[in-house]
Order: structure tokens, then sequence, then C-alpha cells
């Protein structure tokens, strides 16, 4: 499905991150003020991907000076606050099939970025102290149908024999995984380093920063279009209902929108919607037993279901996937292209809240208070490829894209977003660190377009 995605809706549904931020000032930021007429630098997108892309032009020694960021609707308000709270790095999974997508030397290098962004993610909230209830821990993969205990563990020592590193990785039998991860029906595991953390607060961290370095938000402020100015020094205009803009440097960090404002990735970067709840726990899973790792409860490739539970205050937060068999023609129809994020699926909530609690059977009778207490929606950006656009537009000088992330921006942004101001700032490619494939390029959509 290849429609315009058009502009984020308007009134969202909350995540359980948005829910617990409202008290934030930067919400809606800007709203009252008049908006510039010129910048040296505008972001659109206040996202993870925008906020931190701001942050390193701002960092920048011959940095623009004047940077505006736009953003749709409040701040934070896309698919950055609405995830489940992963930062998951793909130890050795992704292998097999992304060697098949590109090659194994871009498979290899697309994992070790994510392992580095894992490292990269910490560093940052270490740096600067932001309270994000950022928690590193180790994670399981836990296989839970024979189909896909076959495609992980040939992927694992595909990886392997390529020569991957699998020193963080940990392999689990049958009786050990069943005991370490509380799941009676585990197939096996897989263990490595991951982390969870509240990605709102982070994103509301970044914006407070970027601001604090000068940074001018506009929040219910969307681009709506990008147009020649006629100006050799600012040669593009951007249109929002609130009066226009000139710039030399535009940065599309829209993900899922992308498409909007770049009509040659039409096609290329799909919306998809994604689901997420919030589980208060039963005194199974209270105090001294609650989960110490992160999980992902692996039926097939594309039938699984995230789990994170919060040190922070113990709630569990459920993610569920796009590949749920039996799922009804309405409900497939909600998610593929869909930018809905108002809504969301009674189905896919009964499934997940079932799959739960049949994978945990120890979870028990639950009291008035327990249980389901919410759910959301977020729209993800889906390629045909499985990895972000990154660099410089085509036939667009001075715009730039950063999109695309597949549900797994949280494992890619902190090394995409320094890289593109690298690039911005003079750089080579080669000076990035990121994996070849993410590179925007003529070639790239051409061949993507033939397939």
């Amino acid at each position: 499905m290849d429609a315009h995605p058009g502009l984020p809706l308007s009134r969202p549904c909350l995540s359980i991150w948005q829910r617990t931020t409202r008290y934030s000032p930067l919400l809606n930021e800007g709203l009252d003020a008049e908006l510039p007429s010129s910048a040296d630098a505008v972001v659109i997108g206040s996202g993870i991907s925008g906020s931190l892309t701001a942050y390193e032009l701002l960092c920048s020694p011959n940095g623009p000076k004047t940077v505006i960021m736009l953003e749709a609707r409040e701040a934070c308000s896309g698919a950055s606050g609405r995830n489940a709270g992963h930062c998951r790095p793909d130890a050795f999974r992704g292998f097999s099939a992304l060697s098949k997508i590109h090659n194994p030397e871009q498979a290899m290098k697309i994992i070790a970025h994510e392992k580095l962004v894992l490292q990269l993610v910490k560093s940052f909230i270490d740096k600067h102290g932001i309270q994000c209830d950022f928690d590193c821990c180790r994670t399981y993969d836990v296989i839970m149908g024979e189909d896909f205990h076959r495609y992980a563990t040939e992927s694992f020592e595909a990886y392997k024999k390529a020569g991957g590193d699998v020193s963080d990785i940990a392999w689990l039998d049958a009786d050990k995984a069943k005991e370490a991860t509380r799941v009676p029906s585990a197939l096996g595991a897989f263990e490595w380093s991951a982390a969870s953390l509240h990605p709102a607060k982070l994103c509301q961290a970044i914006l407070a920063m970027n601001k604090s370095l000068g940074m001018s938000l506009f929040t219910h402020t969307p681009a709506t279009s990008i147009t020649p100015s006629g100006s050799p020094f600012a040669p593009w205009t951007i249109n929002t209902p609130r009066g226009a803009i000139t710039t030399p440097l535009v940065i599309h960090a829209t993900n899922a929108f992308a498409a909007s404002l770049l009509p040659q990735l039409k096609g290329f970067v799909t919306p998809t919607r994604a689901q997420a709840h919030k589980l208060v726990p039963t005194p199974a899973f209270t105090g001294t037993r609650m989960l110490t790792h992160t999980y992902s409860l692996r039926f097939a490739l594309h039938h699984f279901y995230s789990v994170i539970q919060r040190k922070a205050d113990g709630a569990l937060v459920l993610g569920t996937s796009r590949g749920i068999p039996g799922l009804s023609e309405a409900t497939k129809r909600e998610i593929t292209g869909s930018c809905d994020d108002r809504t969301m699926s009674e189905e896919l909530q009964d499934d997940a809240v079932r799959s739960f609690k049949r994978v945990f059977p120890e979870w028990g009778e639950e009291a008035l208070g327990e249980g389901l207490e919410c759910g959301w929606t977020g729209i993800l950006g889906m390629t045909p490829d499985s990895v972000p656009f990154v660099g410089p537009v085509p036939d667009l000088p001075g715009q730039y894209v950063i999109a695309g992330f597949n549900g797994h921006g949280m494992a890619r942004i902190f090394g995409c977003a320094p890289g593109l101001v690298k690039m911005m700032m003079g750089g080579t490619w080669q000076d990035t660190g990121m994996p070849e494939v993410f590179r925007i390029s003529s070639e790239r959509l051409q061949r993507l377009a033939q397939q």
C-alpha cells in the first residue's frame, strides 16, 4: 500500500509514556509565539531522531546559528513517545534475512551498529544525567515454536560462522529456559544485553537541552509543503499554516510521514500501526518477584510479543506484532498503511493479554486494579529493505532525511543522527560509522522500485 500518508492526525491517543509526562512545559512550546521568517536550519519532527539531530547540529563548532524545529502536534507525540520501552539491539537473529536482502557484509555491519547504539544511548544518558528510567539489563528471545527454533538456531550458527561476535550471547536449552524465563512452554532461549527506558522522558530531556542551546520549537505547526524560495542563500521555503520559513537546510525527521513532504519516498516508507499495553502486575510479579529481563516471546518470525517490566513502578509493557495468525481482515487493514493513532484494536489487545497469561500461567487471578490498564497505538515507518533512509535527499541540495526505522529506532537513531550531522558538516559517509545500505540514493530508490 503506497497511499500518501498526509499529516499526523490531531488528538491521538496517549501512551503510558505520554500519560506520565503531561507536566512537561515543552508539550505545547511555541504555540503562541511568532514564527520567524528564516532560519539557518529547520528540523521537521520533534521525536528522538529530530531532537538528537538538532542537538548534534547545535553542538557542532561550525553548525547553524539559528535552528528551528517544527512539530505537527505536541512535542514527542509520534512514534518516539509511543514505543514499547525497549532499547534492544539485534544480537544475531536478523543476520540471515538481512544477508538475503543486502549481503552478509552489510548484515554484519547492521548488527554491529545496533550493538554500538546501545552503548551510545547509555553514554549519552549518563553524560547528561538524564532521568528517563534507563535500565541496562539482559533480554531473552524466548522460543515458543518449532519453526522459530529452527530459524533462530540456524541464524545464530550462520552469524557465528561468518565471524560475528557471540561473546555476549548465551543459549539456554529448554530446561534452563523454562526455569530462567518463568515460561513453562519455552523450547529454549537466547540471552544478550539490552535496556529499557521511558522514551518520552528521554526525548523531552533532549528537547530541553536543545532549547537551552538556542533552538526554537514550534509545536502544532505542521510543515505542509516545501518549495524553492528563489534565493541562492536560503533556497527552501517551508510552508506552514502559521507562515513560511526560508532556510538553506531542511532535515526531514518525520519517519512514517516522510513521503508527505518527500513524494519520492512514496511506497518506500509505509506507515504501519503498532500497538502496546500497560499491565499492572499481580502479586506473582511484584517486589522481589518482578521480571529481571526484558522479553521477546517468539512464536514465529513475525508472530511475537515484547515484554518489559519497569523497575520504576513495576508496570509491565506488552507489545504486539503484526504477524498474529488468524487476524481478521478488518484488523489487518487497520495495520498496514494506517496513520490512525487515535484508536486501537480490541482484537489485538485481547490476543496480547490472552497470550501473555497463557505464557505466564503464574500470573493468576487479578484483583481490582490489577491487569490491563490501557493500550495505545503508534505509527511505524517501514521500508522494503528493512533499513532506514539517511542522508542528503537526491536532487534536493540542502535537504536531508532520517526516517524509516522499521520499529527499530531506539537501536539505530543514536548512531544515525550524529552520522547525518557529520555529513551535513562536510564529512563523508565513511565518517558516519553507519552501514552503507542506510544511505538514501537515487540508485537505492530505483532498485527498490524495480522489486
